[in-house]
């Protein structure tokens, strides 16, 4: 697809826009909808609470172990096919975990589901990216926010709203007739693949997805242990935080190495100071925002006494503010650039935090949700542009490599949110949940914090001449100033002259 005009979308790239958010979107919710069900299963299948994490767990894991293969496939089966591989896969998986016998096959098929759900969450990131082109991928990731920025919030509220009425199993089947219209609307407005779009693809890095994939698969799988255990020494944390870092430093090791099978992902990204930039400021959003849904209703439940479902209602305002934000703050980084809006979204959630970490048991009703919807508002300012000035800094051919770095971060960072906030709640909450809150909340000021000095170095204003090249003209724009003359990148060599 050509890109569209600078001033607005056209209707080509409008109406695959949201046939990628109807097949992404499910993705997105059954990360989190599971959630509240933990004691429902348990109870169902006659299970620990530890055994039917799993569910959650496994789901995990599998999608941050297929998300760097995705970035691969995409170049060597096309992404349209591999969108409708992916649609299919994630609907078999949540079919069969609806028809579950026991706890072993739920969790079996929920790794299935987090399979297609690896191919669907960063396939639909470089789909759209690709698609804007840079001089509108702030605004198209403004849109894709939306979803990307409530889903996570809403997915309690649903997976609570369909266990009040309906059996544990519709949690699941309620994917089928969404994927199965998702996966209509594919095959008519999903553009083909260009037939030299894979001309340069090389052998899979088997290698590296026996490295990468598993590496970053335990290190969320020790973090998930930290905040269910509230402490990093103990044997079920340490064991996966040790295969992580052997893992990735293999696969630092083997990538860095010169040899004929180019790496799965190419470090020599991170040469790149403003896609390094990028990165890092979008995984601590992350961190910062998945650590905000995971304190907000305990502050409600352990604070000021209210019920889950209520709880989660009122992370609602989060969500909102977010998503309000974000379509405007996409569509002004694309012209403004991301750094001035990525700040200011940042020192909003900064604020806000800060506010968060005075209030206990007395604070009026409405100012934690007023809060809650200014935090929302910071997370979804920086957002969209964090997001876009990612791909701004890339050549087409590297937009599937960023968007797997981007979400393997991205997931990271929820982790490490969820476990610091976590292990901070239980220690300094041990006597006062008022207490454990305060700190869990200040911990989010210095990520957000970290998030701002981050924002410093991402680019600003969107300068037209050093835009990448549209897409088949078969030239890279010119590294950054701090780049290696000499990069190799994808399955060839690049030799530039150092500017």
């Amino acid at each position: 697809m050509s890109t569209p005009p600078h001033d607005r979308l056209d209707p080509a790239l409008r109406r695959m826009i949201g046939v990628v958010l109807i097949g992404g979107i499910m993705g997105i919710l059954d990360g989190s909808m599971t959630a509240v069900a933990v004691d429902t299963l348990s109870t169902r299948f006659d299970a620990s609470l530890s055994t039917t994490g799993w569910v959650s767990t496994g789901y995990l894991l599998a999608l941050t172990v297929t998300i760097p293969v995705t970035a691969w496939a995409v170049e060597r089966v096309g992404g349209r096919r591999l969108w409708l591989f992916g649609l299919v896969l994630f609907m078999v998986g949540s079919i069969a975990s609806g028809l579950a016998w026991d706890i072993g096959s739920l969790i079996a098929f929920r790794v299935l589901q987090g399979v297609g759900a690896g191919i669907l969450d960063p396939l639909m990131l470089t789909l759209l990216a690709r698609a804007a082109g840079p001089s509108l991928v702030g605004r198209v990731m403004g849109v894709m926010g939306i979803v990307s920025s409530t889903g996570p919030v809403l997915g309690p509220i649903v997976g609570g709203v369909i266990l009040e009425g309906l059996d544990w199993r519709w949690m699941f089947f309620v994917n089928v007739p969404i994927v199965i219209v998702a996966f209509a609307l594919a095959l008519r407005h999903l553009p083909a693949d260009s037939p030299g779009s894979r001309a340069d693809v090389g052998r899979l890095d088997v290698v590296g997805v026996a490295l990468i994939g598993p590496g970053a698969a335990a290190g969320v799988l020790a973090l998930s242990e930290v905040a269910q255990r509230g402490s990093f020494t103990t044997w079920q944390v340490l064991l996966p935080l040790v295969a992580a870092v052997a893992l990735l430093a293999g696969y630092a090791v083997h990538a860095l190495r010169a040899r004929q099978t180019p790496p799965l992902i190419d470090l020599r990204l991170f040469g790149r100071r403003s896609f390094t930039a990028s990165v890092v400021a979008a995984a601590v959003l992350g961190l910062a925002t998945f650590a905000s849904i995971f304190v907000i209703p305990l502050y409600y439940q352990q604070v000021r006494g209210y019920g889950v479902f209520e709880s989660g209602l009122r992370l609602a305002p989060f969500g909102v503010g977010s998503a309000l934000v974000m379509p405007l703050a996409g569509r002004l980084s694309d012209r403004w650039g991301s750094r001035n809006l990525a700040l200011a979204g940042a020192a909003i959630a900064l604020a806000s935090s800060l506010a968060f970490s005075g209030f206990d048991a007395g604070t009026g009703e409405i100012w934690p949700l007023l809060a809650a919807f200014t935090l929302g508002i910071g997370t979804g300012a920086a957002g969209a542009p964090v997001i876009g000035s990612v791909y701004r800094t890339l050549p087409p051919r590297l937009v599937p490599q960023g968007s797997s770095v981007l979400y393997m971060l991205n997931q990271l960072g929820a982790s490490v949110g969820i476990a610091v906030v976590a292990l901070l709640m239980q220690e300094a909450g041990a006597d006062d949940p008022r207490s454990g809150f305060r700190h869990a909340y200040l911990g989010v000021v210095v990520a957000l914090a970290v998030m701002i000095v981050a924002s410093v170095f991402i680019p600003g204003r969107p300068d037209p001449a050093s835009r990448p090249p549209a897409k088949g003209t078969g030239t890279d724009p010119e590294p950054e100033a701090d780049e290696p003359s000499t990069v190799r990148l994808g399955a060839r060599e690049n030799t530039r002259q150092a500017p």
